[in-house]
This record gives structure tokens, sequence and C-alpha cells, in this order.
């Protein structure tokens, strides 16, 4: 129980010099006023770029213990760059899925493990980019980690790219499991050796977490979070992940282990636009 508590103790201080720092940052702060409703397209200028609706938050104010590893803000993703719409590492959700992921946090605190999250809400130019990607089928440089059995022209009809994202409601995260005390991901580096996302664990990209079978944003069906080639401790560790977010009210996508949707969604019809920012969040 003390090397918990030392543990918690630690992942909080942590937690909350990264809080204090981001929200200090530059226009991370301050009103900002705007003429597009929350859920328009488009960047716009500072003071009519879109915002969050009020019932969107910034995790780390509602979980400051959950690890955030925003992926899509950094190259190491299946395109290859930062992707549009992604302007700070910062995962933002609707109030009740923020909640709910805290109460599944303190159970796996409990439990000496921590949740970390990949991907929240997601604006629609992200996927916009997403889409623009997959339609040129001459770039390919992330499909050695990230595709390297499927075809890049079958993305759109194996269902791994589509117009449309949950994540883009804002009650849809991406995330995965980590044992405490928390191990560091050691940065990508553009031009590494890339090493298959279903390979051991020991050879595919050096991710913190527990062993999934796969690595995030898998494109492949062993990321299938029931795939019967998934034994051992790869299919407790899904299950352990799938188990403790069923009982805060999250429902998973059988195609992506690491995919979860709290239930009821606030804006099941709406597909938000605004960025990944503090500013989106604390400037309305």
């Amino acid at each position: 129980m003390t090397r918990l508590a030392s543990a918690l103790r630690a992942l909080a201080a942590t937690a909350a010099t990264l809080l204090a720092v981001t929200a200090a940052a530059p226009g991370a702060s301050g009103a900002t006023s705007t003429s597009e409703a929350p859920g328009s397209s488009g960047g716009g200028s500072r003071t009519s770029r879109p915002t969050a609706p009020e019932e969107f938050v910034a995790l780390p104010t509602v979980a400051p213990t959950i690890i955030q590893e925003i992926r899509y803000t950094t190259p190491h993703n299946f395109v290859g760059e930062r992707i549009d719409g992604y302007d700070q590492p910062l995962c933002i959700l609707t109030r009740p899925a923020a909640r709910a992921l805290q109460r599944a946090q303190s159970k796996l605190l409990r439990q000496g493990y921590s949740l970390k999250v990949y991907d929240c809400y997601r604006p629609q130019r992200a996927v916009d980019h997403f889409v623009r990607w997959a339609k040129d089928l001459t770039d390919e440089r992330m499909k050695p980690e990230f595709y390297p059995q499927v075809d890049k022209s079958r993305l759109f009809t194996d269902g791994y790219i589509a117009e449309k994202s949950g994540h883009s409601r804002g009650s849809t995260v991406d995330l995965t499991i980590v044992k405490l005390p928390a191990k560091p991901t050691l940065p990508y580096l553009p031009g590494e050796k890339l090493v298959p996302c279903y390979a051991p664990q020991g050879e595919r990209f050096r991710d913190n977490s527990v062993d999934m079978g796969t690595g995030y944003d898998c494109f492949d069906t062993l990321s299938h979070t029931d795939d019967p080639r998934i034994q051992g401790g790869q299919r407790a560790n899904r299950q352990l992940l799938k188990s403790t977010l069923a009982d805060a009210g999250f429902t998973n996508l059988p195609e992506e282990w690491w995919h979860f949707t709290h239930k009821p969604e606030l804006f099941p019809d709406t597909y938000f636009d605004f960025p990944v920012s503090w500013r989106s969040v604390l400037g309305r």
C-alpha cells in the first residue's frame, strides 16, 4: 500500500505540473470570441476559430493522473506527420466520458496500473486529413509499421479509414493500460527503421503499455479485441481494459482493442471541428 501510495502521489504531481505548464502556455487561456458554431469547419483567425461547447472538458482537469500520449500531434502515426487540428497534445472529451474515465482510472490505480490515452476528441479536419492521405496511394512511408499486410487501396473498403469518425462526437477514446511506476515511452525518430505493429513487444515500437498483442493503430485483424490468436497475458490485458471500461459505461469497438465509446453519447449525431487545444476549452 505504501508503494502504491507513493506511485499515486508521484503520478499526480507530474500530471499537475504538466497541467500548470500547459495552461500557462501562450494562447492556452483567456476568453476567445467566435462567430462560428462549435461544430463548424475551418480554422479562421484568432477571433473566429471554433471553440468547444460547454459540455466538453480537458481530461487533465477531471482525471489528472491519466497519462496522455496524443500520437496525432507527432509524426509517429500511420500518416507519418502531425495531423491537422491537433494544436496541442491534449485529451478533450465530453464531461460524462471524462468522469467515467476517472472512475475506471481509480479502479486500475488500486491494482497498480494507469490508463494512457492515445486519442480522444478528434476534429473533422483531422478526419479529412486521413481521407486525403488514404487517397494518395503513393504515400506509404509508414506502411512497414502500421499496415504491412494491407494494400493501401483497400483502407476504405476494409473499414480502416472513413469520412466520419465517432471521435469527432467527443465521447470516444483510444487508450491502453500502463503498469506503474510508468516507464517513459522513448521518442520516435523520423527515418528510423519501422517494425510491424504486430511484432513481439520487444521488437515493435517501444511503447510503455502492457503487452496487448499489437501496437496502437495497427491495421491488422490481430487488433480485433477477441481475435483467437491473442492468448495468455496479451488476452488477459485486453480483457482487463475492456472489463474495466465496460464497468464505467464504455462500449468497445470489436475491430480495435484500444477504441471505446461512452454511452449514451451527448452528441450522437454531431461531428465537431474545433482544434485540439487548451484554448478550445478554456477560451470560450
